[in-house]
């Protein structure tokens, strides 16, 4: 199954063949999280099995923005990565939650 032409949007500097979904799961799964439209998602939902997509977001979560992590991991029921405890310093961030 091949991307499809609305998504080739979000993938401006790579060719055709290295956007295949069994060569390149990783980047077409963060970048349609990140980016995608609603067509963009029903694609993603009819190429990879959500259950795939929730292990993705538990093991690279960190690969999409805060925002988009927060929002993924609520939307999959997911633990996207340990909250920062009070000790740590927090990185101010550009769109903070």
């Amino acid at each position: 199954m091949s991307l499809p032409a609305g998504a080739r949007r979000l993938f401006p500097h790579y060719s055709e063949e290295d956007l295949d979904p069994r060569r390149a799961p990783s980047l077409l799964i963060s970048r349609l999280l990140e980016d995608g439209d609603a067509a963009d998602l029903a694609w993603l939902l009819e190429t990879f099995p959500e259950p795939e997509i929730a292990a993705w977001l538990a093991r690279h979560g960190r690969l999409l923005s805060r925002r988009s992590r927060a929002f993924w991991g609520v939307v999959l029921g997911v633990e996207t990565g340990p909250a920062l405890s009070g000790d740590q310093p927090q990185a101010e961030a550009l769109w903070p939650l």
